[in-house]
């Protein structure tokens, strides 16, 4: 696939380097050399030097053969420009914007968006997606993610098995016996940096990473038999002052379980702003790793804390300081690989990959198969896809073994009607099944020819 990525910045990184990983012919256009310089030292991409809104530089990326435009510049005009141009100058098939600003994705003004007008296909906000994906962690306490499907009638829930674990040395198809009544579907663990799907007879180690479906009313249970159970999230610290922060800080304000929320904000500007912006939080200027401001905070006291500030190593030493200072929980946002390899999420402490919420929010458009909805686990170890079988979809009808999935890929559920199915390989899919599958990067163009018309 030829993609052209608009913008080299935070969010145009994490999504060249999750491309990357595929057989993509990628370019990249910034204004920025430096950043290209960067960009294009770290992966094999084409960068280009100017402006996305401009048709010239649009050209010179080769937008007249490109399959697909990724506008995600720091400025939300220039990203809608671009799109414009790419599909009334270069017909390009599909264009992804990246808006930041709450007016344009008011639901008032989407018919602004449409063939005859400005014609996106995927409007994203990248810090939104992150906060709602920090608020899913924070009300479930004990997980590492938590991932809705099927209208939120199933979770993919990811932990971080500790030494306590209780179920450590018992094999995964045991489990409804060691919990009765229980019901998960392994989906994958990944183990010193390496991505599989467990067997029946697996065994869970410290430290493993471990993946599983479950049903909703069933998420605290599952949690809690792994040892991974905590009490509700009720104050919480947010460290940064930005989009995500306020995003954020305005569920948590209307979530009635929540009774205090604070941000942390070393710019007076900012601080300002959310101040006058967020009625019910409690907004504090000053150094973030001050004892005077951490006091000031009730950092001792707090249940979670959010470390979402644009800067990996300030997030990361944030955390720290604040699991000393006495904070229960801590959540720490990062947007480059090589932390979220070196650190360990163990227990209490939780590092979200900014780049796989991201490229979570794409999936859809990037693959071929019609998925409802997708998401990339970790470090791009691989995909879970909600996939509705219509009457033309080549596999209604078809069982499970005559698909022919490659290895690293399974059907994990299918959902039928009010119905879960948990499937061996001789059960059939029918017109109106939703699936639940995973494939491993390296399965997903298998798997999309096997589900594509």
């Amino acid at each position: 696939m030829k993609i052209i990525v608009c913008g080299a910045g935070r969010i145009g990184k994490s999504i060249v380097g999750y491309l990357s990983q595929g057989n993509n012919d990628i370019t990249v256009i910034d204004l920025d050399q430096r950043r290209l310089d960067e960009i294009s030292k770290e992966w094999d991409v084409m960068p280009v030097s100017g402006s996305a809104s401009h048709p010239e530089i649009l050209e010179k990326a080769g937008a007249a053969d490109a399959d697909l435009l990724l506008a995600v510049t720091n400025d939300d005009e220039v990203n809608l420009i671009a799109c414009q141009a790419a599909e009334y100058l270069f017909h390009v098939r599909k264009k992804i914007a990246r808006i930041d600003s709450k007016d344009f994705m008011d639901p008032r003004w989407c018919e602004l968006f449409n063939e005859r007008n400005i014609p996106v296909d995927l409007l994203i906000s990248p810090d939104i997606e992150i906060a709602r994906a920090i608020y899913a962690i924070i009300k479930t306490p004990g997980s590492s993610s938590a991932m809705a499907f099927y209208d939120k009638k199933l979770y993919l829930i990811s932990i971080r098995c500790s030494e306590n674990c209780p179920l450590f040395k018992t094999p995964l198809d045991s489990i409804g016996i060691a919990v009765p009544d229980l019901k998960i579907v392994p989906v994958s663990v990944v183990r010193n940096g390496k991505n599989f799907i467990p067997g029946s007879d697996f065994i869970l180690e410290e430290g493993d990473e471990f993946y599983f479906l479950v049903e909703e009313e069933q998420v605290d249970d599952a949690i809690q038999a792994f040892g991974m159970n905590r009490p509700a999230n009720e104050k919480v610290v947010i460290f940064g002052g930005n989009l995500i922060s306020q995003v954020l800080a305005r569920k948590l304000n209307n979530d009635d379980s929540i009774l205090s929320c604070k941000i942390i904000d070393e710019d007076a500007e900012s601080a300002r702003r959310l101040a006058g912006s967020l009625d019910n939080t409690s907004i504090i200027y000053g150094e973030m790793l001050s004892d005077v401001i951490l006091d000031e905070a009730g950092i001792d006291t707090a249940d979670v804390t959010v470390s979402a500030t644009l800067k990996d190593k300030d997030n990361l030493l944030a955390s720290l300081i604040a699991r000393k200072n006495g904070a229960k929980t801590t959540i720490s946002l990062v947007n480059s690989r090589a932390y979220t390899s070196l650190v360990n999420n163990f227990s209490d402490s939780v590092i979200v990959d900014s780049s796989s919420v991201t490229v979570s929010a794409i999936l859809k458009e990037l693959r071929k198969a019609k998925i409802i909805q997708a998401h990339s686990l970790g470090r791009g170890f691989g995909e879970v896809w909600e996939i509705k079988i219509d009457e033309n979809s080549p596999v209604a009808d078809k069982k499970i073994i005559e698909l022919d999935l490659p290895e690293n890929s399974k059907i994990c559920i299918i959902c039928r009607g009010e119905d879960f199915i948990y499937p061996t390989l001789y059960d059939k899919l029918a017109v109106d099944d939703t699936v639940i599958l995973f494939c491993s990067s390296k399965a997903v163009r298998k798997v999309e020819k096997i589900f594509s018309r």
